[in-house]
């Protein structure tokens, strides 16, 4: 008898676990887009520290961005369970931020405007408080696909997306922040490996700086398409449109957001005497 439960423990144990894969494996499908851009926003913010200390920063946004995951998780399944009316709210709120964070950059870099030297905790900060946002969607739209499943599968299928999202993630940053010290070490070497070297070196730049653009269009399409969904008469006129028409117009949506939102903290600044480009 004793043998007998056991093999009908490990039997249902191999179906949990099974279950489980096949539901991460259609969230990551899910979100694979979101992940693209949690890529390219990440690699941005840690880029720009000094060669020692690219590895640490990394590891200490991968880090806390485990600890976003350890708290989303629970509140996701939590909100969803006994309050599913704040999801979509709190969304928009992320959503919101991202527009607005990515006008900034647009009108900084169009003013010539330097940016301010930011310290290692800063750009830890600033790398988390974006990861946070995405993380945030990510895990709602990864619920969304297991809301029928019992709440064991649900939990662990998310625990297992959000173990594979950091390790992926922030695996390729290390890498792509890493990419001119490989080049660099290659082209010291003769032959074909130097030739590689040197090309890895000249790359990484125009890398980084496509990330840069990638970055800043990513907080504009996945705001714009969170406010896009999340407000109904907009999501009636986008659902029927083409995947590219419709992420076209939620890019402008973004910077029309965005825009609007920096214009009215503008003018709360400008009524408490608040000099623009300072904190609020």
């Amino acid at each position: 008898m004793a043998g007998a439960s056991l093999f009908t423990l490990l039997d249902d144990l191999a179906a949990l676990l099974d279950d489980v894969a096949a539901m991460t494996k259609v969230a990551t499908k899910k979100t694979s887009g979101v992940l693209g851009d949690d890529l390219a926003l990440n690699a941005e913010q840690v880029a720009g520290v000094s060669t020692d200390r690219e590895w640490p920063v990394v590891w200490a946004v991968a880090t806390r961005s485990l600890l976003n995951k350890a708290m989303l998780v629970p509140a996701a399944l939590a909100i969803s369970a006994f309050v599913p009316v704040l999801v979509k709210p709190l969304l928009m709120v992320g959503g919101a931020f991202l527009c607005f964070e990515g006008v900034e950059k647009l009108l900084a870099k169009k003013e010539k405007v330097a940016p301010a030297p930011m310290s290692e905790a800063q750009r830890v900060a600033g790398a988390v408080r974006t990861d946070f946002i995405l993380s945030a969607e990510i895990i709602v739209i990864a619920l969304g696909t297991v809301a029928e499943a019992p709440l064991v599968r649900q939990f662990l299928t998310l625990v297992a997306l959000s173990l594979v999202m950091t390790v992926g993630v922030y695996g390729l940053v290390a890498g792509i922040v890493k990419l001119d010290d490989a080049g660099l070490a290659l082209s010291k070497r003769g032959g074909v490996s130097a030739a590689v070297g040197r090309g890895l070196v000249a790359l990484s730049p125009k890398l980084m700086k496509g990330l840069s653009i990638a970055g800043t269009i990513a907080m504009f399409l996945v705001g714009g398409g969170i406010i896009g969904h999340g407000v109904p008469p907009l999501h009636a006129r986008l659902e029927p449109m083409s995947d590219l028409l419709a992420a076209v117009l939620e890019g402008v949506l973004g910077v029309v957001t965005g825009a609007a939102l920096v214009g009215l903290l503008a003018v709360v600044r400008g009524l408490r005497g608040t000099p623009t480009g300072t904190a609020p």
